[in-house]
């Protein structure tokens, strides 16, 4: 009769037991807690990817820094004994090397070494005071005109951005450092400078600084040219940017997580979506005349009957 609905249209499963037989089963779970259960498998997935790129990025930071370490001490060292008495590195403090070469302590008793002129004091005089790592290292020269009268008129540029003043900074100081040799036929250097190739106009004023066995390393590392070469060139590097390593070591992070988080969206997308783009939309007309939709039914089904209404 019109107006009357068969129990087994408002309800699905009865009427799959009708069509297919008594041997249909209902399924042990729903689409909502097959659903449930699959954003919790998705939530497993991305917490564990974020705790393994946590893993990774500490990881990384701590081996970075562990390996920086041992050559950026060693180029201190060869700064301190071989270049300090003529170029300052006005631009970096004691406390710049705490946790990068040095420890606090070590720190503490190198600054203790040094005079600071400071002041003035209550009476209105300048007084000197032991360093502190506050301090930055000191000048070897009081102005620009006793630097050049100590070396010929030549004036020992600072150190603390010389890497990034040249071209290919840390590989033109290693070369300069290294590459002194005697000058080629018909080339005359006159008296007080020295012949490299690797300084512009090929004639400087430094000389040859760098001999094999001139210093010990603490460490014991075998004192040969080459290795005190790269250990200073690394040395003003850091110099240069202390910051570098730890903001590369955040970029990696920020593309690591970004990466990450990409690929949770894009997991996070299709889970969600997934349900909906697979369902189909089949509108059925029980024992009705074709015009008669009073008692039409609409089945959204995905791969089986899920959801049923009347309309």
């Amino acid at each position: 009769m019109e107006g009357i609905i068969s129990p087994m249209l408002l309800n699905p499963f009865l009427l799959a037991r009708h069509i297919f037989g008594h041997h249909y089963e209902v399924p042990t779970l729903s689409w909502f807690t097959s659903r449930k259960f699959n954003e919790e498998a998705g939530y497993a997935a991305m917490r564990t990817f974020a705790l393994l790129g946590a893993g990774i990025s500490g990881f990384l930071g701590f081996a970075t820094i562990a390996s920086a370490e041992p050559r950026i001490r060693r180029g201190h060292q060869v700064y301190q004994q071989v270049c300090a008495s003529c170029h300052s590195l006005s631009l970096i403090s004691y406390c710049d090397l705490v946790g990068v070469a040095y420890t606090e302590e070590e720190t503490k008793a190198m600054a203790a070494e040094i005079e600071v002129v400071d002041g003035p004091n209550d009476e209105g005089e300048m007084f000197t005071r032991p360093g502190k790592p506050s301090d930055r290292f000191p000048q070897p020269y009081a102005n620009e005109q006793a630097a050049r009268f100590a070396n010929g008129g030549a004036y020992p540029p600072d150190l603390s951005l010389i890497t990034k003043a040249r071209h290919n900074g840390q590989n033109y100081v290693f070369s300069l450092l290294t590459g002194y040799r005697g000058p080629p036929a018909g080339v005359t250097i006159r008296e007080g400078l020295h012949y490299n190739p690797y300084f512009p106009g090929g004639a400087i004023a430094l000389p040859k600084m760098l001999i094999d066995g001139a210093m010990e390393y603490e460490d014991g590392t075998l004192a040969t040219e080459a290795q005190m070469g790269k250990d200073v060139a690394t040395f003003f590097s850091w110099a240069a940017e202390p910051e570098m390593e730890e903001r590369k070591l955040m970029d990696f992070k920020w593309i690591f997580v970004l990466s990450l988080a990409l690929l949770q969206v894009g997991y996070y997308r299709r889970l969600r979506w997934s349900v909906l783009k697979s369902r189909k939309l089949i509108v059925d007309v029980v024992n009705q005349p074709p015009s008669d939709f009073s008692h039409a039914s609409l089945f959204l089904a995905d791969s089986a009957i899920m959801d049923f209404e009347m309309i």
